[in-house]
């Protein structure tokens, strides 16, 4: 009896809580957040703690703590979400751009399509669910260190400078204005010293100098923690020194939080708390691990539940619930700036409509960034731009018409994407014919052609194929939703909805259908999956590929004339992004001399090559020559895009080049063999209007390299060698195809003699000036670069070093005064210490289009002088 009327005090004393929880502190509106923060951790149960510090933070509602994911994305534009977002150019192409103020706006338009989802998860009670939150994981201000890793798309390129002003502008632009309340809260990530390669980062442990670390990994992440005031910092897989970078005392304690003094929160790449005990092998067990993760200050876990052993943890005495608390406290002031415990009317961001995402003036922004970002690397003799008036254009290639490519990775999708064939067909009308030819594979000759017979599948005496849906994914129960479809070849990109009523992640689907053959033949089909899949012929199992492996695979069938087969393929899929593919057809190797033939018929050439976000990428199982587990093997553009390129340019007809990419390629044959170059990297929803508007002259290019464009392998150290001696333009001495900040115009631009003071004494800043003009017959844009060498440094210094840009547009004739104030830790170096110290003696200062010193056919020249220090 006693111990019934215990639980009748204890459920009335919940319900009462739960009735008037709104009286509580932590609820109150006109108390500082400080203290509201405060209260809430502190009527939070030792469990409770701990499941707030899961990437997939659940309700607690007895205080009305509403669940909420971490995990989001907003890379180049919202990403993942069942709505339509827009997507601008992947974060290399904004690189290119060079345009701060162009960055910054949109990650402004990202975060307020971000908060019109959100606002609509708040509405539907989804805010448990993933990329529905405010909490972006980006930017990803890590160095591209080296051409071949896969992620470098995502960055802002090699250079520290260039990536810091980038990242903080998008920082600014994505969190919003507001004294009070964020638009949303970027992540700077990955920290640190992480760029690839993708197969082994689990593992890695980088021993970077003093020098190399402070010279060329930090300084974006300090410009974004100490300058930006970025919300979060993402900590990385890699171990740093022997220590995880999520529990390591130099990173963690004493730069983040000691002398930087960050306030924000920290979360751990996905699974690398999992690491220290499975892959670095630095804990004994999961509860040391996680631990260890909390007092370095990770106050978010990724991915796996290592830190549900916070509470055993904290049981044995490993770690005190007052650390914990550092944390949380932490995590709710992050929850609170965003608005999520004060009411919509007060939040200034929490009235952002539906009607926001793909708003006219986004999609305007994204055009005008894919633009922006396009580099003309070689236009000889003007074979650019084109004629509108041509009769007849070949258009060749494997990204020709590949929407894909556009996208980048960690992306949403629009309703629109425009390829560009598109592009080219939009822009010359029907007056002019488009002869298209796929020409060959990234890196093959081989192509699969299917035969698209739809005719060719039965299901229940009908045509097609039943898709059978299981939220599950063991293909367990009944199936909750059922269509019929006419092929296998479906994407599922990750967090979208495969079909109505079906979870975003661990699904499972059934396709059964039937065939009967006309003939004794033998039918060829190609299967891919991302998760795993089994296929079946009349009940038995054909083909099993349950973890999936890298690649396509191959099936045959034997079929009798008349016979009918049932074939039933099961597909499951776990996280991420899914594919399911299994298309019938014959495969053939390409003719190129048939398809230069073709296109020889044509006035001018488009090849549209390069490589595509589904061979680059974050630890992906791809097999194909050149490429592993994400990363390049070569920075060469593959041999049979060049071998095709041949032969188009022995047809006689002039030949233009457009590659899409997220890396530098080597094109050293087609530089000197292809009159005109663009590069327009993955351009976004409208990367095909953006190169067309380049190809025939309504933009003029003003894209510049963020990235080294090497002439070959030759020379470059090895993929794993983090000393920045050899990489990237700062440290490498070899002759290059095409250096970092390089790009052409059709225009030119003249600049006058610096002004800048002769003499300087440490620890002062100095202006340099100049004036820039637009000597040609075209309007356009120019980069104003400002690079800074070190004459006299004793130690270790780069060979020059960024320090200065702007983004200007000049009408033909027009000039423009430039002024640039170098600070003097601009003027500085880093010592063997780490530390900042300006050297005595000569600074060479150049102003121009450029680099000084590059010799490449329509490079502005540049403007330089020399600056003793005292």
């Amino acid at each position: 009896m006693r111990k019934l009327l215990c639980v009748m005090i204890t459920c009335f004393s919940t319900l009462l809580h739960a009735q008037d929880f709104k009286q509580y502190p932590m609820w109150n509106e006109a108390l500082p957040m400080e203290q509201r923060v405060n209260d809430l951790v502190s009527r939070l149960t030792l469990e409770e703690k701990v499941g707030q510090m899961l990437n997939a933070a659940p309700a607690i509602p007895r205080l009305g703590i509403p669940a909420y994911e971490w995990w989001n994305e907003i890379l180049h534009g919202v990403a993942r979400t069942p709505y339509k977002t827009t997507v601008y150019p992947q974060a290399i192409g904004m690189a290119a751009t060079w345009d701060t103020s162009s960055l910054k706006l949109m990650a402004r338009y990202s975060g307020l399509e971000g908060r019109a989802i959100n606002n609509l998860a708040v509405a539907e009670g989804k805010t448990k669910d993933r990329y529905k939150g405010l909490t972006y994981w980006t930017p990803n201000i890590n160095i591209f260190r080296d051409p071949r890793w896969g992620r470098g798309q995502e960055t802002y390129g090699e250079d520290p400078f260039l990536t810091a002003k980038l990242g903080a502008a998008f920082v600014r632009g994505l969190q919003g204005d507001d004294p009070t309340y964020l638009l949303a809260a970027a992540c700077a990530k990955h920290y640190a010293v992480h760029s690839g390669p993708e197969p082994t980062r689990h593992t890695d442990n980088i021993n970077p100098d003093t020098y190399d670390l402070w010279d060329t990994y930090l300084p974006a992440f300090k410009e974004l923690v100490v300058n930006a005031k970025v919300a979060g910092v993402m900590c990385a897989y890699n171990a740093l020194n022997s220590q995880p970078c999520c529990a390591n005392d130099l990173l963690m304690n004493d730069i983040l939080r000691n002398q930087w003094k960050f306030t924000g929160y920290v979360t751990s790449d996905c699974w690398a708390i999992d690491d220290f005990v499975k892959n670095h092998k630095t804990h004994k067990d999961v509860a040391s691990a996680a631990a260890d993760a909390v007092f370095h200050g990770t106050d978010v876990e990724c991915g796996t539940s290592v830190y549900r052993s916070l509470v055993d943890a904290v049981k044995r005495g490993i770690i005190s619930e007052t650390q914990l608390n550092v944390s949380l406290s932490r995590l709710f002031t992050i929850r609170y700036r965003l608005g999520m415990f004060d009411a919509p009317s007060k939040v200034k961001y929490a009235q952002v409509p539906a009607s926001t995402l793909e708003a006219p003036e986004h999609k305007e922004h994204a055009l005008k960034l894919a633009q922006q970002s396009i580099v003309l690397l070689k236009n000889q003799n003007q074979l650019l731009p084109l004629s509108k008036n041509l009769k007849r254009i070949a258009v060749v290639g494997p990204n020709a018409d590949n929407r894909l490519a556009m996208l980048g990775n960690y992306n949403g999708f629009p309703s629109r994407i425009v390829s560009v064939l598109d592009g080219i067909r939009d822009k010359v009308g029907a007056q002019t014919e488009i002869i298209y030819e796929p020409g060959v594979n990234y890196a093959s000759d081989i192509l699969f052609t299917p035969d698209n017979d739809a005719a060719f599948y039965s299901y229940n005496n009908k045509q097609g194929i039943q898709a059978s849906y299981f939220n599950n994914e063991n293909l367990e129960g009944a199936p909750v939703y059922q269509t019929v479809v006419s092929d296998i070849n479906f994407i599922y990109p990750e967090g979208q909805l495969p079909a109505p009523g079906v979870n975003s992640r661990h699904f499972s689907i059934r396709f059964a259908t039937s065939f009967t053959s006309a003939k004794d033949s033998t039918y060829t089909w190609q299967m891919e999956g991302d998760e795993g899949y089994r296929i079946f012929m009349n009940d038995s199992l054909v083909l099993k590929d349950w973890n999936a492996q890298p690649g396509i695979r191959t099936f045959k069938w034997k079929a009798q004339k008349g016979k009918t087969y049932k074939m039933v393929l099961e597909y499951w899929q776990n996280e991420d992004a899914a594919r399911i593919r299994m298309q019938k057809g014959t495969y053939q190797k390409a003719d190129l001399g048939s398809i230069a033939n073709r296109a020889a018929n044509a006035d001018v050439i488009v090849f549209v090559g390069g490589i595509s976000p589904e061979l680059e990428g974050e630890q992906m199982p791809v097999n194909v020559q050149g490429f592993d587990g994400g990363d390049r093997t070569t920075v060469m553009l593959p041999s049979v895009q060049t071998e095709l390129l041949k032969q188009l340019k022995a047809t006689g007809k002039p030949v233009v080049f457009v590659m899409l990419t997220g890396s530098a390629i080597a094109t050293p044959w087609e530089q000197e063999n292809i009159p005109a170059i663009l590069n327009a990297w993955y351009g976004g929803q409208s990367g095909g209007t953006a190169v067309a508007d380049v190809l025939f002259g309504d933009y003029n290019p003003a894209g510049r390299l963020p990235v080294t464009f090497y002439k070959s392998d030759e020379g470059l150290p090895g993929f794993k060698d983090y000393n920045m001696q050899g990489h990237t333009y700062r440290y490498f001495k070899g002759a290059v195809l095409y250096p970092f900040g390089y790009g052409l115009s059709y225009t030119s631009f003249n600049y006058a003699p610096l002004r800048m003071p002769k003499i300087a004494t440490r620890g002062s800043s100095i202006t340099v000036e100049t004036e820039v003009k637009n000597s040609g017959n075209r309007d356009g844009e120019e980069v104003v670069q400002l690079y800074i060498a070190y004459l006299n440094a004793k130690g270790k210094a780069p060979i020059r070093a960024l320090k200065g840009f702007q983004r200007i547009a000049l009408k033909k004739g027009e000039s423009r005064k430039i002024r640039f104030v170098l600070t003097p830790e601009q003027l500085s170096l880093v010592n063997d210490k780490g530390e900042m110290y300006q050297p005595a003696g000569a600074l060479l200062i150049s102003v121009g289009g450029g680099q000084p010193a590059v010799k490449l056919e329509g490079v502005s020249k540049v403007s330089w002088g020399t600056l003793m220090i005292k």
